[in-house]
């Protein structure tokens, strides 16, 4: 797979933070932990991640404004172009020595998310995407699983944890979906979650209550492994309501429509 240069800038910063949090998880035990709220930790890890990406992302594309999880709203010169970041996506899952945590990098361009970089260096799993370009893990094309009932699916979802979420209404969620499928998972890692939808290793995914950085890469990568996205009212507001459905076609569908039942008493 040739990349374009664009995508190899991405691929230079997420794989330059990915080695940074990788020298980090070996030494997990070991991190200066800071708590930002209930359940939401962030580490030197995170921050130095962060850092990496920023200098690199801003030394490859000088002038693009940044939409970053630590650092917030940065403003460029050029209005055009926006990176979203998440530098350590599955904070909870590292500090706990558990493998599944990403940096994720998408670009927006004049409103629309046009290329994406997700990577686990845990697994040294690396996924990409342009738009009109196709999706990616390790240059091999990707393509959303093609079940079509989701009584064959495996479904995953984010649980609201303390501090976190409306827990009620989540549940009668899950009561809902858990009638309908096969399996649930539950990774701790969004931007994973919807890079294994657009690989085909989940069937479908949802959850609420996210920021733009966490589903922004993800986004892009399920549809152009021929999938759908949407937010919860399926629409196409995801950065902005923080919700968001994926699967293909009809399993996007139909879980779309078994999330939003009213709770049903057996």
């Amino acid at each position: 797979m040739a990349r374009s240069a664009l995508l190899n800038v991405m691929v230079q910063a997420a794989m330059k933070a990915g080695r940074s949090l990788s020298r980090d998880f070996g030494e997990v035990q070991n991190l200066q932990v800071s708590m930002k709220g209930p359940g939401d930790y962030v580490s030197q890890a995170d921050r130095k991640a962060e850092e990496i990406i920023f200098q690199e992302l801003s030394k490859g594309r000088p002038g693009y404004g940044f939409l970053m999880e630590e650092r917030g709203v940065v403003e460029g010169d050029d209005g055009q172009h926006r990176w979203l970041v998440d530098p350590l996506d599955g904070t909870t899952n590292f500090l706990h020595g558990l493998p599944m945590f990403s940096v994720s990098i998408a670009l927006e361009r004049q409103g629309q998310i046009v290329a994406a970089v997700i990577y686990n260096p845990a697994m040294d799993e690396l996924y990409t995407a342009e738009r009109g370009g196709g999706a990616f893990l390790n240059d091999r094309r990707l393509r959303v699983a093609g079940r079509r009932a989701l009584s064959d699916t495996v479904i995953g979802t984010g649980v609201p944890h303390l501090g976190r979420g409306h827990h009620g209404k989540y549940l009668v969620e899950l009561r809902n979906v858990m009638a309908e499928v096969s399996g649930i998972r539950r990774y701790g890692s969004v931007a994973l979650d919807l890079a294994y939808v657009a690989a085909g290793r989940l069937d479908g995914f949802w959850e609420a209550g996210l920021s733009a950085w966490d589903i922004a890469a993800g986004i892009l990568l399920v549809r152009e492994a021929g999938g759908f996205a949407s937010d919860l009212e399926g629409g196409q507001d995801m950065l902005e309501t923080g919700g968001i459905c994926a699967g293909n076609e009809l399993i996007h569908r139909a879980l779309l429509k078994t999330v939003r039942l009213p709770y049903q008493p057996s």
